[in-house]
């Protein structure tokens, strides 16, 4: 792959930045966490075309206006428009059919380096102010989706019929109910800002509406109006295809949104309560969650070196049964499709039953569950072992049948891939006890348990140093002289970030091998204070202990670490 940058007309006269200007304005941009690009821009104290002329020429690149970007076609079909959004570029089309990848911040090394690698052909840079270039990709969004509406020849619909929505700004403009525009852009601000989930509760007054963001929920709006909230109830249900006239029990459904050119679902469940219902939607956004299933691996996870490899090495035992616990929301079936993405090479039949199949795996047989159908857990398991299956994965065991199936197959030869609902390993041997689990059996078959959480870390763009109090440091358990030497930091909170101080999380791990000790002491229902102690002496870490471990390390505060796990 080749590119080439085109020098700066000759005609254009501008100033260029000296080599002092650009190393203080690198100077500063890290002092300030600033864009380079920014901090030079206010240095330099030019209008925006000025600026952009300076730089350009500085740097060698051609510039274009928002005239000549608007003159160009736009090479959607190089890098998407969802991709552009993302990155702050724009290929485009000139006069001739030469291929221009406009960009605003030509200090950023990422940007650059994914440009040449994602473009598979010649291509050449050009400059644009950053202004230009938003409002260049906001005024084609409509355009763009048009598009997608003539290609798929009826966007408002799947192929299976269902009713897609809208989130455009030319839709959310155009709607004549308040309703509609306030669920719209709602669900696509919900999107702009990273959310897994759209919670609506109302009040005697009226309904909030919170997103949660990085595992936490972040109020955006209150809206104090009661009648407008039991109508966005009833959008979302309509959307949903459930009963609008049913306010007395629980149900559940989904829908499809268009954003970007992108089709995303949204899981939807709608709860009674005391002032009317609530209602909460997950988006499941298949396009970009496929993408990074694609290239899944347990190291990329955030699991320190030893429990990748002590994960790896229960993914690939061949038989018995590997439990991942927690809470819901944990990250459980990431990791479980994590590791059968690394032992998935096509020569194993690899069998899941899932509720419901959010992800698909290539060269996995994945079989949603549908009680209403019959296909329960229970009976799509039985249905699975004549299957010629050699390995298998249960999404979740939540009753007696399933789990006691779950444990025969792991030992008649299948390796079994499960999840259950508990807070730390020891607590899956209750959990299975009162199943009704033979619990000889049960630990016959037990690989190992790998118990997880999510836990925030901190923005890279905003975090500074930190030197907790003694008062702190009490509430945690710890004392001065445990966490001599440890990197403290705290969230400051930036536009990178939202103001939340942290952006994005990774998982920590509490493992336990199985091993003949293990096996006789859960047999003979040993406490679990002696199981405990049994497990950490053949090298089994606790979440607590992950947890800090983190901390010690600078990624996170030492407030999330006590959110996320008990302090002992």
């Amino acid at each position: 792959m080749k590119r080439e940058d085109l020098p700066a007309s000759p005609t254009q006269e501008a100033a260029s930045v000296s080599a002092e200007q650009l190393r203080q304005a690198r100077e500063r941009a890290s002092q300030s966490r600033q864009r380079v690009v920014e901090v030079l821009e206010e240095m330099l104290g030019l209008d925006p075309e000025g600026f952009v002329a300076a730089l350009a020429r500085t740097l060698r690149y051609p510039t274009l206006t928002m005239q000549e970007m608007q003159a160009c076609a736009p090479a959607f079909d190089v890098v998407p428009y969802a991709e552009c959004v993302e990155r702050g570029c724009v290929a485009l089309r000139g006069d001739e059919g030469e291929l221009l990848l406009a960009i605003a911040d030509p200090f950023a090394d990422d940007l650059l380096a994914w440009g040449g690698e994602r473009i598979a052909g010649r291509f050449a840079w050009a400059l644009v102010y950053r202004e230009d270039l938003s409002a260049y990709l906001a005024g084609t969004e409509s355009s763009v989706l048009a598009l997608d509406h003539v290609s798929t020849a009826e966007a408002s619909t799947d192929e299976s019929g269902t009713t897609v929505e809208d989130l455009s700004l030319k839709a959310i403009n155009e709607a004549t109910s308040e309703t509609v525009r306030l669920i719209r852009s709602t669900l696509r601000d919900a999107l702009r800002a990273g959310a897994s989930d759209v919670h609506i509760e109302c009040s005697a007054t009226g309904m909030a509406i919170k997103f949660r963001i990085d595992g936490m929920l972040t109020n955006v709006k209150v809206v104090p109006d009661r009648e407008l909230a039991d109508q966005a109830i009833a959008r979302v249900k309509v959307l949903a295809e459930l009963d609008i006239t049913e306010r007395r029990v629980p149900q559940d459904g989904r829908f499809k949104v268009l954003d970007r050119g992108r089709e995303i679902d949204f899981r939807v469940s709608i709860m009674p309560s005391i002032h009317g219902e609530d209602a909460v939607l997950r988006a499941l956004e298949k396009s970009r969650l496929e993408h990074e299933f694609s290239a899944l691996s347990l190291a990329g996870l955030g699991f320190n070196a030893e429990d990748v490899a002590t994960i790896r090495k229960l993914s690939r035992q061949p038989y018995g049964m590997f439990l991942v616990t927690g809470p819901t929301g944990s990250g459980k079936t990431t990791t479980l499709y994590a590791a059968i993405s690394e032992i998935n090479r096509g020569e194993d039949k690899i069998v899941t039953i899932e509720d419901p199949v959010e992800y698909q795996l290539p060269g996995v047989l994945q079989i949603p569950v549908n009680e209403k159908k019959g296909l329960t857990f229970a009976r799509g398991l039985r249905s699975i072992l004549r299957h010629d299956p050699d390995k298998i994965m249960v999404g979740e065991i939540r009753d007696a049948d399933t789990a006691n199936i779950a444990v025969q197959s792991a030992l008649t030869g299948h390796l079994v891939f499960t999840t259950v609902h508990a807070n730390n390993v020891t607590d899956v041997v209750g959990r299975f006890t009162h199943m009704n689990v033979d619990l000889h059996s049960f630990v016959a078959a037990l690989n190992g348990i790998l118990a997880q959480r999510l836990m925030r870390v901190l923005c890279t763009a905003c975090s500074e140093p930190d030197a907790p109090d003694d008062a702190l440091l009490a509430e945690s358990g710890l004392a001065r002289a445990d966490v001599a030497g440890w990197q403290f930091r705290r969230a400051r909170g930036c536009r990178e970030c939202r103001g939340a101080g942290y952006r994005g999380r990774r998982a920590i791990a509490e493992l336990m091998v199985l091993n003949d000790e293990l096996r006789e002491l859960i047999v003979a229902r040993a406490p679990i204070r002696q199981l405990k102690r049994a497990a950490q002496a053949h090298g089994a870490r606790f979440l607590r202990e992950a947890a800090l471990d983190v901390v010690r390390r600078g990624e996170t505060t030492l407030q999330e670490a006590n959110r996320v796990t008990f302090v002992e």
